[in-house]
């Protein structure tokens, strides 16, 4: 009796204790209700994508120099790049704010340290712009925001800070050094003669008053302090255009995607020559995919090829192909030294390859609508998206920053991806662009953008364009959800088929043996029975500790592989 007593009052106690709780918990609610409502806003608003995930909270890059330093350049940049690998990017430029609230630049007096009435108004602009910056990362979905402009003092620095730390947001400094003449000379007669500030035009004025405008800001210039005041700060310092950096406390993913692009990038006069294979015969005949070879027409434009070569003098010329047959035919006839490039290969249609579009839509019409809906994100059964193929290119993009004159002989959607990093289009237009058949594109970068060339080179060609969509598809999150380039490849339909062969192997098999398919029948029995052993000894260790079924599963049976066979 005296037992069960005591149970009842523990029991009473537990129980109002619980009740306490609750009650503070409702109230912690509410008194939340309104964060969670914007936090619930901001999630529900995100594109989702495979590199949304690679910043647990958003990120504010604040960029530091002295004018005419390249901080501009480099944050529309670092702003096209992000946003094609996917993250949501803003630039904010403060200079735009500027000339918002003062209509008229007269001259560098306002950018004077003592100039109290313009001190204020700067300040007041760099204000706007930061509560800018925030409806961004926190109302529109905005996962990163490119804060440009001087913040060449520890005042501006220690502001931005502390907005940062109010907001929860992450923060990295990009610090442009420069004391290269030369470079800040040109950098000036390049981008700022042509800049509102200055609607005269006239060289040598603009000239005369921007470097007095440096002149005003030198006074104040307080860099990063790596060794002391700004030691705990993430960071990267580059200085004279790339020629040395300075990394400190590079923290999460996005910020080492940051700096390895930084690094990446040069300013260096060089144009980028684009091109598809010459028309192959599955061009002729309208199938997507495969290995086919040249057609006599894209014979006669790999020929015209190399007179474009010729006639343009481009000696110092790189080559790249992919490790298909076309492309390969067609920088044989070029008579030049050329690399090939996987990564470069079109993108695998999967199930679907060597299908034409008919083909598929009467063979997989639910596939055919799931790909009208969402072209980018859709992704083939057993194959690749344009997201998928966005991201197996990146590092043909770092190196096409890097090196001279480069030609690429690729394919349609290879050529579609490029494109769209340089021209800065987005995911929904990128899968229409128009890359058509025996037609190089010349892309020369300029200050804030790319120059485009088109050279039809004369050799008619098939036109395997296939255009947007008319009209809205009614949308159906079931067939989307089903598979696309952000769910996991474990869906029963996902039958995978080999990529085709590179030129010189065997040809194409419609689907591979599996190695117990070419044992002997007493050898498969053997075989068998040892997996049924194996996988119910392995059964049991799963009970105990989840990695050990993966080491045991993988020393038993090396070419067992676990999720995506891509």
């Amino acid at each position: 009796m005296l037992i069960f007593l005591f149970y009842f009052l523990f029991f009473l106690i537990i129980t109002n204790k619980a009740f306490n709780m609750s009650s503070n918990q409702r109230d912690n609610v509410s008194a939340n209700s309104a964060e969670a409502k914007k936090l619930d806003l901001r999630m529900n608003e995100k594109k989702c994508s495979w590199a949304s995930h690679m910043t647990n909270s958003p990120t504010v890059i604040v960029m530091i120099g002295l004018p005419a330093r390249g901080k501009t350049y480099m944050s529309k940049k670092l702003t096209r790049y992000l946003n094609w690998i996917g993250v949501p990017t803003k630039v904010f430029n403060l200079g735009v704010y500027r000339r918002e609230a003062v209509r008229a630049y007269k001259s560098y007096d306002f950018f004077r340290h003592d100039n109290e009435e313009a001190m204020k108004i700067r300040k007041q602009c760099a204000l706007v712009a930061l509560q800018d910056v925030r409806a961004y990362l926190t109302v529109e979905g905005g996962q990163i925001a490119v804060f440009d402009a001087t913040n060449t003092t520890r005042e501006r620095r220690d502001l931005i800070q502390t907005f940062v730390k109010e907001n929860a947001f992450k923060v990295f400094f990009v610090e442009s050094v420069c004391d290269d003449p030369d470079v800040i000379a040109a950098n000036i007669l390049e981008v700022k003669v042509s800049s509102p500030d200055y609607p005269e035009r006239h060289r040598e004025r603009v000239m005369d008053d921007f470097l007095k405008r440096i002149e005003c800001y030198k006074v104040t210039y307080q860099p990063l302090d790596p060794d002391d005041y700004d030691k705990d700060l993430s960071f990267i310092k580059v200085m004279n255009v790339g020629r040395r950096f300075l990394v400190n406390r590079v923290q999460d993913y996005i910020q080492s995607k940051i700096v390895y692009y930084l690094m990446n990038i040069h300013v260096h006069s060089h144009s980028i020559y684009l091109c598809r294979h010459g028309e192959s015969s599955h061009n002729v005949e309208g199938r997507i995919g495969g290995d086919s070879e040249l057609s006599p027409r894209g014979k006669q434009f790999a020929h015209a090829l190399r007179s474009f070569i010729e006639e343009h003098k481009l000696s110092d010329l790189k080559v790249w192909t992919s490790q298909l047959r076309r492309t390969i035919q067609t920088a044989e006839e070029l008579g030049v030294p050329y690399e090939q490039w996987k990564i470069l290969n079109e993108i695998d249609a999967g199930v679907c390859e060597e299908m034409s579009y008919e083909m598929i839509q009467k063979t997989f019409p639910e596939e055919f609508a799931m790909r009208d809906q969402d072209k980018y994100h859709y992704r083939y059964p057993g194959g690749e998206s344009y997201q998928d193929l966005v991201q197996r290119l990146e590092p043909v993009i770092m190196e096409l920053e890097r090196q001279g004159n480069v030609l690429v002989i690729c394919h349609q959607a290879v050529m579609r991806c490029l494109l769209a990093y340089f021209l800065d289009k987005s995911a929904e237009d990128l899968p229409y662009m128009k890359c058509p058949l025996h037609t190089v594109l010349k892309l020369t970068p300029v200050a804030y953008g790319c120059k485009v060339e088109m050279f039809y080179l004369n050799v008619e060609a098939v036109n395997t364009h296939r255009d947007r969509p008319l009209g809205k598809i009614p949308e159906d999150s079931a067939l989307i959800l089903r598979r696309n380039s952000y769910t996991p490849l474990s869906s029963h339909d996902q039958v995978k088929r080999p990529r085709l062969y590179s030129a010189g192997n065997q040809p194409w098999l419609p689907l591979a043996p599996t190695p117990s398919a070419l044992m002997p029948e007493g050898r498969q029995s053997q075989v068998s029975d040892r997996v049924i052993g194996s996988l119910s000894k392995v059964t049991v260790s799963c009970n105990q500790s989840p990695p050990t079924l993966v080491v045991t599963l993988c020393l038993a049976f090396p070419r067992l592989s676990f999720g995506s066979s891509r």
